[in-house]
């Protein structure tokens, strides 16, 4: 037989059925994988050197392909038995999450043992640690922390200036010494359930802070109890540590002290102002009266100072929001809302509240702090509060070292600046009319670290000025802010430079009732549609006048224009940069032209750090006057204290060239009562309108010192006319002022710490901008309202060019010699005007030293006209 036909050898036990079965399954994969892979007692096929099948056969293989979960049928079976694996690990997890056994999403949502065990273990824990807090606090011992320190102040030089609050006035008096009103009054405001919880409740907290964030009026989320400890046995910070411990102590007086001893002690230990603590001595300090004397008015009016004396108090407190007028209106508020809170939870009949309609009268407050410190005090306290977000009512507690910037010597020199000149130019019993409830204001800071020197707050807390004058907002500055608006044209250009620095050498139309553009070139108008005129203090023909000589002679009409060209958003910039107080800003002519007049009303504080920037060329530092503060109880020195960091105010060229026109001010213009001061001065006067304000600013390289005059009725705070005061028809910063200013830096620069040096020799600046070649027409050639209505147009005067050989810029020259007489110049151009009823002229030299700031009312310009520094009269509209 060939060789092709040779059959190939079989294998043995199955012949060709069973190589056929063999090779079938090796190719499909399904039931076995592939013989000697598995372990299998079938092998593959017999060859040279192959085992042998061993018994069992075909049966036998199959049991063994489905024992090692063969290729076919494998991933099928496999998920259950994974899951039973995964199922029982979980079994051997003590917490089960994610969970096993879960898909997707399922994985990881808690089951409802995990829930109820993190509930229970939650609870379990709280409980355990308020059980241990519990039993490891103490309730100290009352008398030892009951007797707060007090708060000592000291001088720049260390030594000490007075020591206040802490044990200063308390006296304990019992429950039965108490009215039943007042009780009533401080469980209907304070905590409603004082009677019923024990000691905390978490249900007033909660709903003190829902109503709190309604903006509703409610009772605090501390309980009686809490602020009873918080007063006792515990100091004032704000930590965790001490609110745990509250909290524990709390829970612990709760359940150990009688609802009644709590609060007595709560009313004997809480600090009601006038530098009272517990009822007994706010009683006599608010009524002159024991405490059971107390009528329910006035019981009711002592549960609602509890709030907050700094802004419940009527007489006032630390800030700019707790004036007089406003913690009046807050007293009274809370005073009736106490009243029917009591009726709504059953401590007051209605019948009882119908019958109680008058807010009781205090008696006149009294204090020991004599002269300036009271104010010293203040301004340090408000610092501190801010700096270290420490109430100014946790303050008077006690306890607390404070390190103040105020120079004893400054300070007094100050005060005898103040009452020299007030006693040389005021006599209220000759002229009570005018010179009775005149006040000043006054503040130095230092222009190389804006630390505050001295201030002068007015008379006294001992003579009952409870008012801190140099601290207090709402008296105009006037003039004292064009430096302001010039310094913005310099440092941002104007729409006639393009975005360039303006030069104070540029030309602006001066003359009396010129007509105010818009930056387009069109006439502002007034509340009657027709073209807005500003006024000046006189009628004098200034025609075009430099911004310089403006500012020396503090002519209005260039500064109004001027600040509508700049913009008055970049004037407010400047101002702020500077350090003045966005909330100061007159927000009623915000977007007007006398805007630029000073209508606004920032500090003394606020004004001498703004000049400071003058000074320092450009440097500004946020005024402080706290260097150090020390918690006593603790033993802990509190951070935020340190000196402020300079920042870039202005440009060194634009403070310095503000200065040079600033001097000139002192040399030629309306401040020349300083001229011969034996060192170098800058500063500008300021007026307002009916003469109710008067100002001077001014500083050295060495000192900024601001000073402000005004009257106001003791009634209502509302500011009176100066007019007559001193015998004088009115009064301009540069008079009476500027006598305080001069009086108090003359002796304070001649400390040996103050070497005088003169001011930085300003780098030039700016492009010199004239609006028009010829004067604009004067206030005769403009229309007036009345000739408006009428129809009728004034004959315009002949316009005015200046003389053909004079240097440009020369104003002298083109004033024709300085003819300023008030009559005409030569030119032609009027002096005297009758303009829509207004009339005026001044004479002899009238070169007007002060001005008004023309404020607009229903299409009115008003303004004082008398000049001061010459002698001149007139000029107010009609």
């Amino acid at each position: 037989m060939s060789e092709h036909r040779r059959k190939p050898p079989q294998p043995q036990g199955g012949g060709r059925a069973a190589a056929r079965r063999a090779q079938s399954g090796s190719s499909s994969g399904r039931r076995a994988a592939p013989r000697g892979a598995t372990g299998s007692p079938s092998a593959g096929y017999h060859g040279p050197g192959a085992e042998e099948r061993p018994q069992g056969g075909r049966a036998e293989a199959r049991r063994a392909a489905q024992r090692s979960g063969g290729a076919g049928g494998g991933r099928r079976r496999a998920a259950p038995e994974g899951r039973r694996g995964r199922a029982a690990a979980s079994r051997d997890r003590f917490i089960d999450y994610p969970r096993a056994g879960k898909y997707g999403a399922a994985r990881w949502v808690p089951s409802w043992r995990l829930v109820t065990g993190m509930f229970v273990g939650f609870f379990a824990g709280l409980l355990l640690v308020g059980g241990v807090g519990y039993a490891m606090v103490d309730i100290p011992k009352a008398d030892e922390a009951a007797t707060a320190q007090n708060n000592v102040f000291y001088w720049s030089d260390g030594s000490q200036m007075a020591s206040t609050g802490g044990k200063a006035n308390r006296q304990i008096v019992p429950l039965a010494e108490i009215p039943d009103e007042l009780q009533n009054a401080v469980i209907a405001a304070e905590n409603a359930s004082f009677y019923e919880d024990k000691g905390v409740d978490p249900m007033g907290i909660a709903r003190a802070l829902f109503n709190m964030a309604k903006g509703d009026e409610v009772q605090g989320g501390s309980t009686i109890t809490q602020q009873f400890v918080k007063n006792t046995y515990l100091d004032q910070s704000q930590t965790l540590t001490r609110k745990f411990k509250e909290l524990f102590i709390s829970i612990k007086v709760g359940a150990k002290m009688e609802k009644e001893d709590i609060l007595a002690g709560y009313l004997n230990t809480a600090y009601y102002g006038r530098d009272a603590y517990g009822v007994q001595a706010a009683a006599q300090a608010y009524f002159g009266k024991d405490s059971k004397k107390l009528t329910a008015e006035e019981s009711v009016f002592l549960a609602s100072v509890l709030k907050g004396p700094n802004l419940y108090n009527p007489d006032g407190g630390v800030g700019s929001s707790a004036t007089p007028k406003a913690n009046t209106q807050r007293a009274e508020k809370r005073w009736e809302w106490i009243l029917d809170r009591m009726v709504e939870v059953d401590r007051m009949p209605q019948s009882e509240r119908s019958e109680i309609t008058d807010f009781p009268k205090l008696k006149k407050q009294k204090s020991k702090l004599a002269g300036q410190t009271g104010y010293l005090i203040d301004i340090a306290k408000s610092y501190v509060a801010k700096t270290a977000d420490i109430s100014t009512d946790e303050l008077e507690k006690g306890g607390y070292r404070i390190y103040t910037t105020f120079d004893k010597d400054r300070v007094h020199e100050l005060e005898e600046a103040v009452q020299e000149t007030r006693d040389d130019l005021l006599d209220e019993k000759k002229r009570p009319d005018t010179d009775t409830h005149v006040q000043f204001g006054a503040a130095s800071i230092d222009p190389d670290s804006g630390a505050i020197v001295a201030a002068y707050g007015g008379d006294g807390y001992d003579k009952g000025h409870y008012t801190n004058n140099a601290d207090t907002m709402g008296v105009p500055v006037g003039s004292t802010w064009k430096p302001f608006v010039l310094a913005s044209a310099m440092e941002y250009g104007t729409v006639h430079t393009d975005g360039q620095p303006l030069s104070p050498q540029s030309l602006y139309q001066g003359n009396d009732l010129t007509v105010i553009n818009d930056q387009n070139g069109e006439p502002i108008k007034n509340n009657k549609g027709l073209p807005f005129q500003q006024k000046n203090e006189g009628t004098q023909a200034w025609g075009l006048i430099t911004l310089d000589k403006a500012m020396e002679q503090s002519v209005n009409v260039p500064f109004v224009q001027l600040g509508i060209d700049v913009g008055l958003d970049n004037t407010r910039k400047t101002a702020m940069d500077l350090g003045i107080l966005e909330d100061s800003f007159d927000s009623g002519n915000m977007n007007n032209a006398s805007f630029s007049l000073g209508t606004s009303t920032p500090s003394a504080i606020r004004m001498a750090d703004a000049y400071a920037g003058f000074a320092s060329s450009g440097t500004h530092y946020e005024p402080y006057s706290v260097t150090k503060v020390i918690d006593a109880q603790r033993d802990v020195e509190l951070p935020g204290f340190e000196e402020p960091e300079k920042e870039e105010a202005l440009e060194p060229a634009v403070a310095d060239n503000v200065t040079k026109v600033l001097e000139n001010v002192v040399q030629n213009g309306t401040a020349k009562a300083l001229a011969d001061l034996p060192f170098p001065n800058a500063g500008k006067t300021g007026t307002t309108d009916e003469n109710k304000s008067a100002w001077y600013v001014g500083y050295t390289s060495e000192l900024s010192t601001a000073v402000a005059m005004f009257r106001t009725n003791p009634k209502d705070k509302e500011l009176l006319s100066m007019k007559g005061v001193g015998d004088l028809p009115s009064i301009h910063g540069g008079d009476i002022p500027a006598d305080v200013w001069k009086e108090y830096m003359s002796v304070a620069m001649q400390d040996k710490d103050y070497k005088p040096q003169p001011f930085p020799a300003p780098a030039p600046l700016g492009t010199v901008y004239n609006p028009s070649p010829s004067p604009e027409p004067s206030a005769s050639e403009t229309e007036s309202e009345e000739d408006d209505e009428k129809d009728d147009k004034p004959t315009p005067s002949k316009p005015v060019d200046p003389p053909t050989d004079c240097e440009p810029f020369d104003f002298e020259c083109m004033t024709n010699g300085g003819n300023t007489d008030g009559q005409t110049t030569d030119g032609g151009t009027l002096g005297e005007t009758d303009s829509g009823g207004t009339t005026g002229s001044t004479d002899g030299g009238g070169t007007g030293g002060e001005e008004d700031s023309g404020t607009i009312t229903e299409g009115t310009v008003f303004g004082n006209t008398n000049s001061g520094g010459g002698n001149g009269r007139g000029g107010t509209t009609g």
